[in-house]
């Protein structure tokens, strides 16, 4: 038998079972799109959560109070200690390191916002000027601590919020309560959605005295600092820890952490659990691979008669073993080819249902599924090509 023989009676054949053939390249075709379509929601989750970090600056860091060892924990709360908290006086220090363009401490709560009739609960940011351009906000109007005292009742209202509040006039200029204090509106945030966890069309900026005298604290949630340059975010960091040992009785009790060292952890933690995904995923390509041996095997019983009359006109027992490879490679790459399209158009429709997540399949899990999907349905066949090809001719054309 030719080659061109082989590949023509091996697809007539693979034609000629349509429900036995359906069903493999269906377990095929599944098990590929399953790999294809989990492994693009993956890496879409991780470059959603980079997307996100990226989105608040590239030379930042982060201070936070209470030192964390490896384990991420405070060591002196298993002593009963607490943090020492971090004040406005550590933020004002840091401001004097040479390598820190700006600053700015956080507070983070919830108030009660009431204007015009109207009341809801919002979530309440304390900080200076420097947050906006430290978070990459942008004010679609007005401003915020521009002028007159760091300590002044201003207040910045997100877009949603000032639409609500104030939905057919002029929302800047306008008097607010949040809590127990009035407040001036005096910017109002451009719409931005989703960052890092809260919508911030539906937060409030105030100076962070103000937040401090609101929630009845002395202490920070956080504070930002932004260095001058990417270079400079060691330096800065180092800076940071020696600064403030200095002005903490020589303890280092606070944790600095680097945007570029938050990002690689995520990226670490999204890219093995994407391919520990695309792994279970895999499984049901194995699956498929048993079908494939299955069915194969009780082919070779069905067609004794066949392979005996192949034999009888002269083929090898090669010539039989490469025409169950080459069915094999037609079902296999019948169903890679419909899995890949199957799982692209999953990934399609995920990524038009979920516009925020970008669920593009990598090219290596594109690939990977192809081939386990080939490698799988042609090693399945070894067993029944390898039985198929032992068969005597004269008791195979015996055989009804």
């Amino acid at each position: 038998m030719t080659l061109t023989d082989t590949f023509r009676l091996s697809l007539r054949t693979v034609i000629s079972y349509r429900l036995r053939s359906i069903l493999i390249i269906l377990a095929m075709s599944l098990g590929v799109a399953a790999v294809i379509t989990l492994t693009a929601l993956g890496d879409g989750a991780r470059r959603f959560v980079i997307n996100q970090f990226s989105s608040i600056g590239t030379n930042l860091l982060v201070v936070l109070p209470g030192r964390s060892e490896t384990s991420g924990a405070f060591p002196g709360a298993v002593l009963g200690q607490t943090p020492r908290d971090l004040t406005l006086k550590d933020s004002r220090l840091l401001a004097r390191l040479p390598q820190v363009k700006r600053y700015a401490p956080l507070n983070v709560g919830e108030a009660e916002l009431s204007a015009a009739n109207r009341l809801r609960e919002v979530t309440v940011l304390g900080s200076n000027a420097d947050l906006i351009p430290i978070r990459h906000m942008k004010l679609a109007q007005g401003s915020f601590l521009a002028h007159g005292s760091t300590n002044s009742a201003q207040i910045v209202l997100g877009a949603k919020l000032a639409q609500e509040f104030f939905p057919l006039k002029q929302a800047i200029g306008q008097r607010v309560r949040l809590g127990e204090n009035r407040f001036l509106v005096t910017g109002i945030l451009a719409p931005q959605g989703e960052s890092m966890g809260f919508n911030t069309d539906e937060i409030v900026i105030i100076p962070v005295e103000q937040a401090q005298s609101l929630f009845n604290t002395t202490s920070l949630f956080r504070i930002l600092v932004e260095t001058k340059t990417h270079d400079a975010i060691e330096p800065a960091k180092r800076a940071i820890l020696e600064i403030m040992k200095q002005n903490r009785d020589d303890e280092e009790d606070i944790t600095v952490i680097t945007q570029d060292a938050i990002l690689a952890t995520f990226d670490r933690i999204l890219h093995a659990l994407t391919l520990a995904v695309a792994g279970i995923a895999a499984i049901s390509l194995i699956v498929a691979g048993t079908l494939v041996m299955n069915v194969m095997l009780v082919a070779v019983n069905q067609r004794t008669a066949e392979i005996g009359l192949l034999k009888a006109i002269g083929a090898r027992a090669e010539d039989i073993r490469l025409l169950f490879f080459a069915e094999a490679t037609w079902l296999s790459i019948t169903g890679a080819t419909l899995g890949f399209l199957v799982g692209h158009i999953g990934s399609f429709l995920f990524r038009q249902a979920f516009s925020q997540l970008p669920a593009w399949t990598p090219v290596w899990a594109s690939i990977a599924g192809i081939l386990v999907a080939l490698i799988t349905g042609i090693l399945a066949c070894i067993l029944p090509a390898k039985k198929a090809a032992q068969l005597n001719a004269v008791h195979a054309l015996s055989k009804k």
